[in-house]
């Protein structure tokens, strides 16, 4: 029996996150770019994502995997294409294999948010320590954001991305117990990403059990 945790369709990756999604250390497989469209899925128990994968690749061939992850409890597949509507059907395959609806996913749950402002010259220093590229300066304002699941931290900063594109994605944490963002920026602009977020995962929220 695979649980459906988690059935994200993310469209039209922006620029930060796409590129977040296509370093090393996270697409070990095909890297996603800028204006694809990426399917996040999560199921337990963990190896029950490499049926998810066969179903979807068998179903349509020229759709790539980009993140294939097997957690203590959980797996984790990320598929994208510039084809929307071959992504849809890759998804249609994967629902109908594991006999799933993908209003079975989970629904999401903010445990914690804040808007920081006028970060210091020490506290941007001790983020950064922990930082692979993308930094916050002193003195912008700091947006922090966890969730559950944590694959709904993919959305979130894609959606935030779109709205204030001026913003710097610093970090994105979408595997383990809760997913966690770091945005950085003005503080117009890190209010409207907030903003953005609360507003789709409520979407998200509605149309999920």
């Amino acid at each position: 029996m695979t649980e459906l945790r988690v059935y994200l369709m993310v469209e039209n990756l922006q620029p930060q996150f796409a590129a977040y999604l296509s370093s090393p250390t996270r697409a070990r497989g095909y890297p996603p770019v800028q204006g694809q469209h990426s399917l996040i899925i999560e199921v337990a128990p963990g190896l029950a994502i490499e049926r998810v994968i066969d179903l979807a690749l068998k179903s349509v061939p020229d759709v790539e995997p980009g993140i294939l992850f097997v957690e203590r409890q959980f797996g984790v597949l990320e598929l994208h294409s510039s084809d929307l509507a071959a992504l849809k059907r890759a998804g249609q395959a994967i629902l109908e294999g594991i006999k799933s609806k993908s209003a079975d996913q989970l629904r999401p749950r903010v445990l914690y948010t804040d808007v920081i402002e006028d970060i210091t010259d020490q506290h941007a220093v001790i983020i950064n320590r922990n930082r692979e590229a993308s930094m916050v300066m002193p003195g912008e304002t700091l947006l922090v954001c966890e969730m559950v699941p944590a694959l709904f931290a993919a959305v979130a900063a894609n959606e935030a991305e779109k709205v204030a594109p001026e913003n710097t994605l610093v970090n994105v944490q979408m595997i383990g117990a809760a997913g966690r963002l770091y945005i950085s920026g003005p503080t117009a602009g890190v209010v409207r990403a907030r903003d953005r977020i609360a507003e789709v995962l409520q979407a998200i929220e509605g149309r999920s059990h």
